[in-house]
C-alpha cells in the first residue's frame, strides 16, 4: 500500500496538552475489501487516544480511512496499518483501534491494536510549576 494514503491525514493543535484526555472516534461505515475474494468488508472502527501535542482532523480522517474500500488486505493488515498511520501523524500519548468487522460465512472477527508512548518520549507535554 501506498504511504500516499498518510499524506492525507491532517492535525490540529491540542489547546489541552497539559492535560490527559481520552478522544473516541467511532468509523461505523468502515469498508476494506477481501485480498482473497474481492468482496467486500464492511466493520466499525473505534480510535481511542489520548493526544499529545496534537488532534486528528476529522474530514481528513473520512478521507483517509475510504482510500481503503478499493485496497485488498486482511483484517490484521488493515486493522495495523491504520494504527501506524495515525501514531506516525499525531504522536498520540497512547492509542487504541479496535475494528469490528461484520460476519462472513458465520464468523465475527474483531482486532484490537494498541500503543503507548514509551514514557521517556513524553517530553512533549509542558511540565507543570511547582
Amino acid at each position: 500500500m501506498s504511504d500516499d494514503f498518510r499524506k492525507t491525514l491532517e492535525v490540529f493543535e491540542n489547546q489541552f496538552p497539559n492535560r490527559d484526555y481520552e478522544i473516541e472516534t467511532i468509523c461505523p461505515e468502515f469498508t476494506s475489501m477481501c485480498p482473497k475474494t474481492g468482496q467486500p468488508d464492511f466493520g466499525v472502527l473505534t480510535l481511542t487516544y489520548v493526544p499529545d501535542k496534537v488532534c486528528v482532523e476529522l474530514k481528513s480522517l473520512k478521507l483517509y480511512l475510504q482510500h481503503f474500500r478499493n485496497h485488498g488486505a486482511f483484517y490484521e493488515h488493515v486493522t495495523n496499518r491504520i494504527l501506524d498511520d495515525l501514531v506516525a501523524v499525531t504522536q498520540p500519548r497512547s492509542m487504541k483501534l479496535v475494528a469490528s468487522f461484520t460476519p462472513r460465512g458465520g464468523i465475527r472477527t474483531a482486532v484490537t491494536v494498541e500503543y503507548k508512548s514509551p514514557p521517556g518520549k513524553r517530553g512533549t507535554r509542558p511540565r507543570r510549576p511547582r
